[in-house]
């Protein structure tokens, strides 16, 4: 029953994440085109490619963007001299992109999830305030970067200046909807070299309140945005997210209850025929 709700809250997440995506395309982009873009690993050789297949606004409310990313791939077959070969999937976003240029210089809108066998994750760090301990620690402060938001969009323009431009115009837009405004909670720019990222991205990051819900909001130049995609390397990938786990446990080691946590959470969303974790002192009681 909990793996199932849990699935729902993603999907729900999703919707609100793309009616709100829907909506900036309407303001920004005006006549637009959605695609899933899906990055897929070849197994055994590990093997990157990207494939692009359209899909419809009907696509979006019945899956999920995992759902479309292996959908895609399921029909994919790669074969070599030893024989035919399996592909899983790394990574799929939902573009949307113009069908005309726009005078707010909008090269696409993006949106994206984490994996929902991360998301159990992100709720213990969001429980603990993981960001907090890790600043806190002298030792895993230099790892803060690696802890990460759950939905979020991505508006890739043409300059630096541009992206100035279109933050000052998110912040004052009106959307044609019941829930007419964004409310900027927070705030931070990534774009000036002194406060870019150590791995060179930058952007200006935002979190908004809507409809109920936070969201990321990142406004990214396009420069920055295509380095950043020929970067998902299969190292690139891989050791940023043994990094983002490297802390968890660094944490988990220090404050048992964190880990106890994040058993408990991956049991109850993910494996929950499996035995319950435990812990001194705790006696867990479920409730139907």
């Amino acid at each position: 029953m909990q793996r199932i709700q849990f699935s729902e809250m993603i999907r729900r997440g999703e919707r609100d994440l793309h009616r709100l995506a829907g909506l900036l395309a309407d303001q920004l982009l005006g006549p637009h085109q959605l695609r899933s873009v899906v990055i897929g690993e070849i197994e055994k050789t590990r093997e990157r490619f990207t494939l692009i297949a359209d899909v419809s606004k009907a696509d979006l409310e019945s899956s999920t963007d995992l759902d479309l990313g292996n959908r895609v791939l399921a029909r994919l077959a790669i074969a070599d001299e030893r024989g035919w070969r399996r592909v899983g999937l790394v990574s799929n976003v939902v573009e949307y992109e113009p069908e005309v240029p726009n005078d707010d210089s909008v090269y696409r809108i993006l949106t994206r999830i984490k994996a929902e066998q991360e998301i159990w994750n992100k709720v213990t760090d969001e429980i603990f305030d993981l960001d907090s301990i890790v600043l806190r620690d002298k030792q895993l402060r230099h790892l803060g970067r690696y802890v990460k938001d759950v939905f979020g969009i991505k508006v890739v323009v043409g300059t630096v200046e541009d992206a100035y431009r279109l933050q000052e115009r998110l912040k004052a837009m009106q959307l044609p909807d019941a829930h007419r405004t964004l409310t900027f909670v927070e705030e931070k720019d990534y774009l000036e070299r002194p406060s870019r990222k150590q791995s060179g991205w930058s952007a200006l990051k935002s979190v908004v309140s809507w409809a109920g819900k936070t969201f990321e909001i990142q406004v990214q130049p396009l420069s920055n945005f295509l380095h950043e995609r020929e970067r998902l390397t299969r190292e690139s990938h891989s050791g940023f997210k043994s990094t983002r786990e490297r802390v968890r446990d660094e944490v988990a080691a220090k404050v048992p209850l964190f880990a106890y946590y994040r058993s408990l959470l991956r049991w109850l969303l993910l494996d929950p025929t499996g035995e319950p974790p435990q812990h001194e002192g705790v006696e867990l009681s479920l409730i139907d």
